[in-house]
């Protein structure tokens, strides 16, 4: 499983000019699963976005998860951070998860989440979606299961 992790003042995910999610100061996920994924991966992803200590303190320094600041996380499935573009032009998505796999895998990591005590909001698994967000800093961090 691929995560890559923005921190955010503000973050918003719409499907055909429809807000379906929206959140204030928190993370924006991309999310990806690959083949190879399970239970473990989401569950191991899910506790070490809840405390990573991202957010700034009273005295400056990355000090605070999420958790701790009050803040939200949206997530969104992004099966091409699977893409490989070792060869050719056109990017190979066979590294991720087939959708009926995926969209399972995705939604217990969301559920996963929640059950630590955070608000998630989502996009719309397979969508075209369209992402706007406000980087905070900018932090941005690419967390992988398989590293």
């Amino acid at each position: 499983m691929k995560v890559v992790l923005q921190r955010v003042s503000n973050a918003r995910v719409e499907i055909d000019g429809k807000t379906v999610g929206e959140i204030g100061a928190g993370l924006v996920l991309l999310v990806g699963v690959s083949q190879e994924d399970t239970e473990g991966d989401a569950a191991w992803m899910a506790d070490k976005i809840a405390g990573l200590r991202i957010f700034e303190d009273e005295g400056g320094k990355m000090n605070l998860s999420v958790k701790e600041t009050g803040g939200a996380i949206l997530s969104v499935s992004q099966f091409t951070l699977f893409g490989d573009t070792r060869k050719g032009r056109r990017p190979n998505f066979m590294g991720a998860a087939r959708p009926e796999v995926a969209s399972a895998l995705y939604d217990r990591f969301n559920e996963l989440l929640r059950e630590t005590g955070l608000i998630v909001a989502t996009g719309s698994f397979g969508a075209m979606m369209d992402v706007t967000l406000t980087n905070d800093g900018p932090v941005t961090l690419v967390l992988d299961t398989k590293e």
